[in-house]
């Protein structure tokens, strides 16, 4: 099987690695609007071919569009007609943030099987997070594209009601996540600590919190009470967080990144 990425940005480039590591970089073809792009990527994949949109189109039984939401029609309208003389089965695999399925079968201009997901950038090392779903996909086809991407990290299929939602948590979140570990390790720095040590001590210390909340299957506000000691720093640490918003501002970041998807569609 034939596997395209029209588009190797970030995204495109994040879940191609996870299907490299299915063992099928050998089928991997890829495509850019800058070709360099495509060719570095298919250097460190070892197997993977540069190609075009247009072979891609003609050949590919599941097609990854690596697309930004607003270039998708430009990118589909001259690749319509190679599709539609197609006589074999191929899917669309979209991950453009807020664009449905049906969205996307309107600007192919056919009624063709597509799957939308939403990765994010930790998936090219396995770590990441990517909630699927799919219109006009069997069963076989979704369970296939599971099987295929699972490298990436947590693969959560979800109705396509909520894949905006999930995608401003888990999406979004890095950003966020690396906006705290940059701030974690500038309050180091700001304590003496070199900027290096700082920035190491902040972002094990997230993968470990995480990972404590994953497998502990603990609410995190338990683990968070069973750091602070009464009368200690902590505490005194979490005081200074709620006093400056912390939590309402992670909130209203998910609420502003998912509102945002929706002005898209």
């Amino acid at each position: 099987m034939t596997i395209g990425f029209i588009g190797t940005g970030n995204m495109g480039s994040a879940i191609a690695k996870a299907a490299a590591r299915s063992g099928l970089a050998e089928t991997i073809l890829l495509s850019n609007r800058t070709p360099a792009k495509a060719e570095k990527l298919a250097a460190e994949l070892e197997g993977a071919a540069v190609s075009t949109n247009e072979e891609i189109a003609r050949t590919a039984r599941l097609i990854f569009l690596g697309v930004k939401p607003q270039m998708m029609q430009l990118v589909l309208a001259p690749l319509t007609p190679i599709l539609k003389q197609r006589e074999d089965r191929f899917v669309l695999v979209t991950m453009a943030a807020g664009l449905s399925c049906r969205r996307i079968q309107d600007l192919a201009d056919m009624n063709c099987p597509v799957i939308r997901m939403m990765p994010n950038t930790p998936s090219a090392i396995g770590a990441g997070v990517v909630q699927y779903c799919g219109q006009g996909a069997t069963v076989e086809e979704l369970d296939g594209f599971a099987a295929l991407i699972a490298p990436a990290g947590l693969v959560d299929p979800v109705p396509e009601g909520l894949i905006d939602a999930a995608s401003a948590v888990s999406g979004c979140g890095p950003a966020f996540a690396y906006l705290f570990i940059e701030a974690l390790a500038d309050g180091g720095v700001a304590c003496g600590l070199p900027r290096d040590k700082a920035l190491a001590y902040a972002a094990q210390m997230l993968e470990g919190s995480a990972r404590m909340v994953l497998e502990s299957g603990r609410h995190p506000g338990a683990l968070k009470d069973a750091v602070c000691s009464p009368g200690g720093t902590t505490i005194q640490g979490v005081r200074a967080l709620e006093e400056h918003g912390f939590r309402a501002a992670a909130m209203n970041a998910v609420i502003a990144a998912y509102e945002k998807t929706l002005l898209l569609k």
